[in-house]
């Protein structure tokens, strides 16, 4: 009997999880920018439908900088870390809803799992 041996890729990454408290934002004056309410903290543009997220400023050091592969449970889609909330919000995310206020307001707070892609340290490779 022939025996078959799954071949796993490291590409140097691990996914490492965390709880936060999780909101909801629009690119509106009231709640980003007045002068520029579709533009990130890191330049970026807003368009509705992207999957975005911003981060309190406390998240950053733990791995979740501009750009992190960040997966919500419960969500299918790989949001990606392009905005920063101000600094005194702690432990939280915000997740973009374009200009659905409604969908931002049934949204609500609430505290979630997320898993987010960081570059494996050296120490932590086989």
């Amino acid at each position: 009997m022939a025996t078959c041996k799954e071949k796993v890729v490291d590409d140097g990454y691990i996914w490492k999880k965390l709880r936060v408290t999780a909101t909801a934002y629009n690119s509106f004056p009231s709640q980003t920018s007045k002068i520029h309410p579709g533009i990130t903290a890191w330049g970026d543009s807003l368009k509705p439908g992207m999957k975005i997220i911003a981060v309190s400023k406390d998240l950053i050091p733990l791995g979740l900088d501009y750009n992190t592969q960040v997966k919500i449970k419960g969500d299918t889609s790989i949001y990606l870390v392009k905005d920063k909330m101000h600094s005194k919000w702690k432990n939280r995310i915000d997740i973009y809803m374009g200009e659905d206020k409604e969908k931002a307001l049934n949204w609500g707070r609430k505290k979630i799992s997320i898993h987010y892609r960081v570059k494996r340290d050296s120490i932590e490779m086989k």
